[in-house]
């Protein structure tokens, strides 16, 4: 008998697109939207510029637009979507079982209530870690009462070891979690990449020490920690070259830092996802500093399909699932900027060759195709 699975997530994203077509080879698949994002509302959310993505995100599976009846319709505020027509959609599906990504949108809580009055099962996939908690009154709160939060849910779909002992700590039982890790489409960003990379020129292939950025230049990115450690290793006698893609509310401050400290950086701005992997493809390591408000860190997929190591700091969420220090790249402490130096020159030394070999094994099991095989292995042992 074939499965049955609904799936509910705010808008078409990226990253989940290429898992929908893993899961719909699995199961009978019904996707629903709750929010048509705008190019003005991509801007909003932090990426700086208005845009649409230019991969297709919505073939291969089976995909419909709900009636969105908030007032004020977005996918940044938990009112934003409001999806009544969800609980149409549940009580007729005759499903197996629904998955929701989170609790932070009013029409996920509708899609898990219609669930429980309908007898199927809801599991939620979410990427929350413990490091990222509030402190204080607040976090006190959060321990009585999210334990009976989590209990309206009936299984849980975590992404990497964090979101796991994150899941544990709130009480959810060992045999109520899934294995479903965060992914990025490994096959379309390596191959990119290798296109890329063969069109350099060899000896831009033996000299390249590119360090890269990729993300929103937003305070929590911390990406002011990246030329502060190229200035130390400047004054140190070792050059890179820096490349910073994306755009944000900083742009001017790391511009001018850059300037003041002499820096040469290629500022690339905001570069849709047809055009990274190339960019990837010529980068010797990718640098995520960010706070432990980066629950997970998907730039750090997607360096890796291409293969090229990274460096993150220990709160980054994928850190201990994708980071084998001296193996796929390196982990410093948040905010210190002489051991992101340090961390730069020690990967910069190692041999690149087997590094790469390392980098594509670690990440061949945070593939779309395991992602998907979580959640359907979730649904049937969930299965009423």
């Amino acid at each position: 008998m074939t499965l049955r699975i609904g799936v509910l997530i705010s808008h078409p994203i990226q990253y989940w697109a290429p898992i929908f077509r893993e899961l719909d080879k699995l199961c009978d698949l019904s996707v629903y939207f709750a929010h048509r994002q705008t190019a003005d509302q991509q801007a909003r959310a932090g990426f700086g510029v208005p845009f649409e993505w230019d991969i297709d995100i919505l073939s291969g599976y089976r995909s419909e637009f709900l009636t969105n009846i908030s007032r004020n319709p977005s996918s940044d505020h938990f009112w934003g979507c409001n999806t009544p027509d969800v609980a149409n959609r549940i009580a007729q599906g005759r499903l197996d079982a629904f998955v929701v990504p989170g609790w932070a949108l009013w029409s996920y809580w509708q899609a898990a209530n219609a669930s429980r009055r309908n007898n199927v099962p809801i599991l939620v996939r979410g990427d929350s870690q413990l490091a990222s908690q509030r402190r204080g009154l607040r976090r006190a709160a959060k321990e009585m009462i999210f334990p009976h939060v989590l209990r309206r849910f009936d299984g849980f779909l975590y992404v990497g070891q964090r979101n796991r002992e994150y899941l544990l700590h709130y009480g959810v039982p060992a045999q109520r979690l899934f294995f479903s890790p965060h992914c990025i489409d490994n096959d379309a960003f390596q191959s990119g990449s290798e296109t890329a990379r063969r069109s350099l020129e060899p000896w831009k292939r033996k000299e390249s020490r590119c360090v890269l950025f990729v993300g929103k230049l937003i305070p929590r990115k911390r990406p002011l920690d990246i030329l502060r450690a190229a200035k130390l290793l400047r004054d140190r006698g070792i050059n890179i070259d820096l490349m910073f893609v994306g755009s944000g509310e900083l742009d001017e401050t790391l511009m001018d830092f850059a300037r003041s400290a002499g820096l040469s950086v290629d500022w690339r701005g905001f570069v849709n996802q047809s055009a990274l992997p190339a960019i990837y493809g010529r980068a010797d390591v990718v640098v995520l500093p960010s706070s432990e408000a980066e629950t997970w860190g998907l730039v750090v997929n997607e360096a890796m399909a291409c293969g090229a190591p990274a460096i993150v700091s220990d709160v980054v969420g994928c850190a201990p699932d994708l980071i084998q220090p001296g193996v796929t790249g390196e982990i410093f402490p948040c905010g210190d900027v002489p051991a992101l130096a340090q961390a730069i020159e020690t990967v910069l030394r190692t041999d690149r060759e087997e590094q790469s070999r390392q980098v594509a094994r670690r990440i061949s099991a945070y593939s779309p195709a395991a992602a998907a095989r979580g959640i359907f292995e979730g649904a049937a042992a969930l299965r009423r």
